[in-house]
């Protein structure tokens, strides 16, 4: 039999780092931390900690046990303080996404949070990436999904997802046949996102890390406009690549073969911490579970 005194001990010793210190958070000994993994690790016959090591590590089995530890204290927590409390807890979400989220996995968040918090009112909202940034640091919206640029400590940040860009042109723009320096792009009309979207910060440092100036620049920070931009045969533009592939398969948009590759964008959930229920961090993880940039919502299925 599995208990929270085991669970709190595994989670507690990978948080802090050692034994030790797990047992002055739960306020009981070393030896009683200790005998709590090792009746764990004998119930199931696997190795949680890896002991030829100083410091208290994981095992990658014990890395995986770990997750499932956590969603459960967050539930307990969550349980317990819904009992505690008089009136219904999670009344409101002010959440914050950029256009590329809205247009693919959205609907997927929407429903499951419908689902797992009945009472809860949902206000979404929109934007570009600093602009929701700035809206989490004036606390005037709960949790933003977002590029991972910012880099904030204040906030905490449960990694997303990965988006592949590439560049992406209509027929007639340039030779579809052929491998391209990323100086010959720049020589290009080049439709970018700006200053205030965060896939536009990123690239916009990439072309100045690879001394490369872009003088014909199109800004456009609305992702439907940058696409139907590329399609008219305007320019050449940074576009994800997964789920415009339709696209690509019909020959709406062609693909440029370029060196070097576009870098790939990290998404990720900011939010500030909060105790002791850790309502947004739970939304953080669901965030996770629903993520898939893989598909557009207007695209028919196949």
């Amino acid at each position: 039999m599995v208990t929270f005194k085991q669970i709190e001990a595994l989670y507690w010793i990978s948080k802090l780092g050692s034994f030790n210190a797990a047992a002055t958070q739960l306020h009981t000994t070393q030896s009683a931390v200790s005998k709590r993994i090792q009746e764990l690790e004998g119930r199931f016959d696997v190795e949680i900690f890896d002991r030829s090591r100083r410091s208290a590590c994981l095992t990658p089995k014990g890395e995986e046990v770990l997750r499932s530890a956590q969603l459960l204290l967050d539930t307990r927590n969550t349980l317990l303080a819904q009992l505690g409390a008089r009136e219904v807890m999670f009344r409101r979400l002010r959440l914050g996404v950029t256009e590329l989220t809205a247009l693919t996995w959205l609907p997927i968040l929407i429903s499951s949070l419908r689902k797992q918090f009945p009472q809860l009112e949902i206000e979404p909202e929109v934007g570009l990436s600093q602009a929701l940034y700035e809206r989490l640091v004036d606390n005037t919206i709960d949790l933003i999904i977002v590029p991972d640029t910012f880099g904030d400590t204040r906030f905490m940040m449960t990694p997303l997802g990965k988006i592949e860009n590439a560049w992406m042109f209509a027929s007639g723009v340039m030779q579809a046949e052929r491998s391209y320096t990323l100086s010959e792009i720049a020589e290009q009309t080049v439709i970018a996102q700006g200053k205030d979207s965060g896939m536009g910060i990123v690239y916009s440092q990439w072309f100045l890390a690879n001394g490369v100036e872009t003088p014909k620049v199109i800004v456009c920070s609305n992702l439907v406009a940058q696409i139907g931009l590329t399609v008219s045969g305007l320019g050449v533009s940074y576009l994800p690549k997964e789920c415009l592939s339709h696209l690509v398969k019909k020959k709406i948009l062609r693909i440029a073969k370029t060196s070097p590759r576009l870098p790939i964008m990290n998404y990720v959930a900011m939010y500030r911490p909060a105790q002791p229920i850790d309502f947004h961090g739970e939304v953080a993880r669901m965030c996770q579970e629903c993520c898939d940039f893989s598909r557009l919502v207007l695209q028919a299925p196949n």
